[in-house]
């Protein structure tokens, strides 16, 4: 197997240099020293050996790289964490496939090599020198043997962000650990996470034990790998990294650090991160995980591109058509139910709670949305809120009992009205045919388990959203639910049902159409009186806790779905599965994207300039399969004749107007400043009104950012960012890098 297409021959030559490395240890009874010359030149004389022996068994070579040969000898006798953990996540992958035959196993050999790890001397060949490798009787020997004691004294003074403290997490710090990274005098390992850890997190995250459930992973962890390594210098935090926790992290953290690696579980956090590093030019190491599927970024100020700088494809959907209408697999009505379990319990608690807590302001950001968004909006919290208002837990079983039949019931009576069972379309084709699968309408029976189960679930989770006490007893449930009134259904002429995704999408888009329908509301709401002083529970999706209801819900509302249309039923771990979008995470897939991260690490640590030799990673255990590559260069612009990527800025100080700045851009740069904004603040733009230009350029720039934000300036921030418009002495618009301008300190 080949790990690195660029090395194509390379596999060859590393092959015959381990049947040589074996003639030479069983000759001499010890293997070559450590950058030692004579020893290397020794080994190349193996190698020469046995690729005459070799010959016509089609493993030998036309032309021996001697040069790699030596480097092999120099380094053959160390040992280093990050290469141990790659090949130990490939070798521990065939053996479960072994056990298991699951995935694709390894033909023949499989050759890993990482020599760009290494020092670069002034012939731009890699060397240590045979007296710093030497061993200095320390737990780092084996590192030395490769490297060096100046580099591994460099490891010791890392100071280093760890951001996540999960499954990459906790395989980062015990190869920190065991580096020795951020274990000297000065070094230090900062590693943050706001997660306690979940009986799931076991079978993957190995710092942690069965004892350590429910407390901090970042803690946890931390005191794991101190264990580890008692010479580590390791600080634990518990926050979450965001806007929320800049005067934590702020510019003093930053600029002590020496790099940033990321752990984390989801694309906004590993943005707002990837913005933090640019903006302070600070190496960002990059990894995630899918299954036995792997990747590793490497983000170099000036060098590459940023985390940001290219996107992934939008992940697939199933039309909402199918969803609504037209299920026919068991996928199609968990999606339904967890979007049910959103719709009326995430999204309607969530929008009571910022009602009550705001009323006009509330009323003003929906009433800004487009289509029937604002008139749904509002339906559903007049309803919930003056109409059909709980009081006890009877009412939340008699509206869950209600929920039950217009779900399980009417809707499929009208649909099967819209459209029988022998329903021909237009093209004389049966119409329930192929995907389209034709339901069947539910009778309620209370002693039907998958029945009492739903009701049992959305009572609950309806008691919890309004503060009601809950009920886990199923017999009063039972009991409550037979004496529910249910009105008959009529199916009605004239309603709508979309057959096509087109369709669907033309109605959502459709504007608005009822006006004085939604001025209705608007007084009715604006008239709502919280004299009881209600308090709304805002319900928020967790698929692991097994008493919330929330997987109940889903569950259940998904199979009944799925007998309406004769689809066959999932159980809970497979809905979780599912409706919880896991995919299952493996521990050689954590250990080998770390063990990748790390061998960047050393690249980073070398002080390596060359792009060609820093390797992003996608790597598939199942097939297996690797693929290295070089990182992206940053995308170059330009103004006149002034080149500049995502890593440039202007850099301004001092006591300085906004007409300072403006004059600034027209003499130093020529360039015409015609718009300037903060943040969402647009503090400056050639169209205003000329009072208010001339009102706002005499204002300092603080001053300015603080009187148009409304808001004073935290402590903590010592430079604020501009992002500037700008045109060339001929009026063309030119793109510019943003602005830094750092405050005056405060008397």
């Amino acid at each position: 197997m080949t790990t690195d297409f660029v090395k194509i021959e390379r596999p060859a030559q590393i092959h015959l240099f381990f049947k040589a490395l074996s003639d030479y240890k069983n000759d001499n009874g010890f293997l070559p020293k450590p950058w030692c010359e004579n020893d290397s030149h020794s080994f190349v004389d193996y190698v020469r050996k046995v690729n005459e022996q070799m010959k016509g068994t089609g493993a030998s070579v036309p032309s021996i790289d001697e040069k790699l040969a030596m480097l092999f000898a120099s380094i053959c006798s160390g040992q280093c964490s990050p290469v141990l953990s790659v090949i130990g996540s490939f070798a521990a992958q065939e053996v479960m496939k072994a056990c298991s035959g699951k995935f694709t196993p390894l033909q023949q050999w499989m050759y890993f090599d990482a020599i760009e790890c290494l020092s670069v001397n002034t012939d731009g060949c890699f060397f240590v020198s045979e007296d710093d490798a030497k061993s200095v009787g320390s737990r780092y020997d084996g590192q030395i043997a490769i490297f060096g004691h100046t580099f591994q004294e460099r490891l010791k003074e890392l100071k280093y962000f760890i951001v996540g403290s999960g499954a990459i997490g906790c395989e980062l710090l015990k190869n920190f650990s065991l580096m020795g990274v951020g274990s000297g005098p000065s070094g230090k390992i900062i590693v943050t996470d706001m997660d306690l850890i979940e009986r799931s997190n076991l079978n993957r995250q190995f710092l942690f034990r069965p004892w350590d459930i429910h407390k901090m992973k970042s803690l946890v962890a931390s005191a794991a790998v101190k264990i580890i390594n008692p010479e580590l210098n390791i600080e634990a935090h518990e926050n979450r990294v965001g806007p929320e926790t800049e005067n934590i992290y702020d510019d003093k953290f930053f600029e002590n650090l020496d790099g940033v690696a990321n752990a984390l579980d989801n694309v906004e956090a590993r943005t707002y991160v990837d913005r933090r590093c640019v903006y302070y030019r600070k190496p960002l190491l990059e990894s995630g995980t899918l299954g036995t599927k792997g990747n590793v970024q490497v983000v170099i100020p000036y060098l590459t591109e940023s985390y940001s700088s290219s996107q992934d494809p939008p992940e697939k959907s199933f039309p909402a058509c199918t969803l609504k209408n037209f299920p026919y697999l068991i996928e199609h009505t968990l999606q339904w139910a967890r979007d049910l379990f959103e719709g009326l319990f995430v999204h309607q608690s969530q929008a009571m709670s910022s009602f009550l807590q705001d009323p006009p302001g509330f009323l003003e950001r929906t009433l800004s949305n487009q289509g029937n968004q604002p008139l749904e909006t509002l339906e559903t919290l007049k309803t919930n809120l003056l109409d059909k208002r709980p009081s006890n837990f009877e009412d939340c079983v008699t509206w869950a009992r209600l929920l039950w039949q217009d779900l399980y019931s009417n809707t499929i009576t009208q649909l099967l009205f819209n459209f029988p069972r022998d329903h021909i379309t237009s093209t004389g084709s049966e119409f329930w045919s192929g995907t389209k699968r034709c339901p069947h309408p539910l009778e309620f029976d209370v002693q039907d388990p998958m029945h009492i189960e739903f009701i049992m679930a959305a009572s609950n989770l309806r008691a919890e959203c309004y503060s009601i006490p809950q009920c886990r007893n199923i017999s009063k449930i039972s009991e409550i639910v037979q004496n529910v009134m249910v009105p008959a259904f009529v199916p009605r002429s004239g309603v709508r049902i979309d057959v096509t995704e087109a369709e669907a999408q033309a109605r959502s888009a459709a504007p608005m159409a009822d006006t004085s329908r939604l001025e209705k509301l608007q007084k009715a709401l604006r008239t709502f009186n919280n004299t009881t002083k209600l308090h709304i529970n805002v319900i928020e999706f967790e698929k692991d806790d097994d008493t919330n209801f929330h997987m109940d819900f889903i569950t259940a509302a998904s199979n009944l779905r799925a007998e309406n249309y004769e689809i066959p039923p999932a159980d809970r771990l497979k809905s979780k599965l599912i409706a919880g979008k896991i995919i299952p995470a493996i521990a050689t897939t954590t250990s080998l994207v770390a063990g990748l991260v790390c061998l960047e690490l050393f690249k980073l640590v070398q002080g390596h300039k060359k792009l060609e030799l820093f390797k992003n990673a996608y790597v598939d255990l199942a097939l297996p399969f690797s693929s290295f590559y070089e990182p992206v260069a940053p995308v170059k612009s330009k103004y006149y004749d002034t080149e500049f990527s995502l890593w440039d800025r202007f850099e301004l100080s001092g006591h300085m107007t906004l007409q300072d700045l403006v004059d600034y851009f027209k003499n130093n740069l020529k360039l015409n400043v015609t718009m300037l904004s903060q943040d969402v603040s647009m503090l400056y733009a050639f169209f205003m009104p000329e009072a208010r230009r001339k009102e706002r350029l005499a204002m300092t720039l603080k001053q300015l950012v603080e009187t148009v934000s409304k808001r004073q300036i935290p402590p903590h921030v010592k430079a604020l960012v501009f992002d500037v418009c700008c045109s060339d002495m001929n009026d063309e618009d030119v793109d510019v890098p943003y602005i830094r301008y750092e405050l005056e300190p405060t008397k």
